[in-house]
């Protein structure tokens, strides 16, 4: 299956020097959630309007569905619902207006059923008549959604969706995100929660200064680059390590009544089972054992290190 969106060879640089893209790549499948993961300025909010045709690259091409973003804009843009971080809403307008005159904005016929669709799955059905000035940050932010979805689009973007967004309305847009992808919405999303891109998202793409770092499926990004942690739980504390076990580079927690060890999950051997013979010839022992798993935020981070 060909991917709905194709970057190739993306760059951006502006009139001052400053590059705020440098050759990106990057196939987006159809029905898939991305996460575009990366620090403030890193690029991410650049090339989503790059591809939604907002801003001009200076090197490189997009295609979306098929279509060129530049010699075919209108039907590369007719498939794309935008999401931006501002709340860009017209504060005397009222809801339903609003999201009537972005369908019609993009030649969309008037189509009551799928607005009111639109506005329940939002819990925006009661505030319709509600002028957007007279709503909540949180409920604001849910008009912009609803604006994005109301042309019917194959592909939305969600640019840092729930920053400042309350937990209860937070969890109504990711259930929302499930049900659109569930529809054959293809989702690419930025978000600082990165908490939320490792329980959503298919697959995770890190950016940094403008280069992509890696696109990969989550799963397999956390097997390959995720850590694990053993920590041993110690019948008597003790102050340092034993040097009989400097080469294991444990470290004390727990106020000297634990050792934590860190190995690679995708080495041929953990060294445990020495670990745990060294620690009884070192006179040490064991009350209990535990393993952690390092999380999609330590990864993100040291990737982001390596890049520094």
């Amino acid at each position: 299956m060909p991917a709905i969106i194709s970057v190739r060879n993306l760059g951006k640089t502006y009139a001052n020097g400053f590059t705020a893209l440098d050759d990106v790549s990057l196939d987006i499948e159809e029905g898939e959630i991305l996460a575009l993961l990366g620090p403030n300025g890193a690029g991410k909010t650049t090339l989503i309007s790059v591809i939604c045709g907002l801003v001009q690259p200076t090197a490189g091409t997009v295609t979306v569905g098929g279509h060129d973003i530049r010699s075919e804009y209108r039907a590369a843009r007719a498939l794309i619902g935008l999401v931006p971080q501002e709340i860009t809403i017209e504060p005397f307008e009222k809801v339903i207006a609003t999201t009537r005159f972005s369908r019609g904005l993009f030649g969309k016929a008037p189509d009551e059923a799928h607005l009111e669709q639109v506005l329940r799955a939002l819990s925006l059905w009661d505030k319709k008549d509600t002028r957007n000035r007279e709503l909540s940050g949180g409920m604001k932010r849910r008009v912009l959604i609803a604006k994005a979805l109301s042309h019917e689009p194959r592909i939305l973007f969600l640019d840092e969706p729930t920053a400042g967004v309350d937990v209860n309305l937070r969890k109504d847009m990711w259930a929302l995100v499930r049900r659109l992808r569930d529809d054959g919405v293809t989702i690419i999303l930025t978000t600082h929660y990165i908490e939320e891109a490792e329980q959503m998202a298919d697959r995770i793409g890190v950016i940094d200064k403008g280069r992509l770092l890696l696109v990969e499926d989550k799963d397999r990004l956390m097997r390959k680059l995720g850590r694990k942690r053993l920590v041993i739980e110690l019948q008597a504390p003790l102050t340092s390590v034993p040097d009989a076990l400097a080469r294991y580079n444990l470290t004390v927690e727990r106020d000297g009544h634990a050792l934590a060890y860190d190995y690679d999950t995708q080495a041929d051997r953990t060294g445990i089972a020495h670990l745990l013979s060294d620690l009884a010839q070192a006179g040490l022992s064991v009350r209990d054992l535990e393993t952690t798993e390092s999380s999609l935020e330590q990864v993100f981070l040291s990737l982001v290190e390596e890049n520094a």
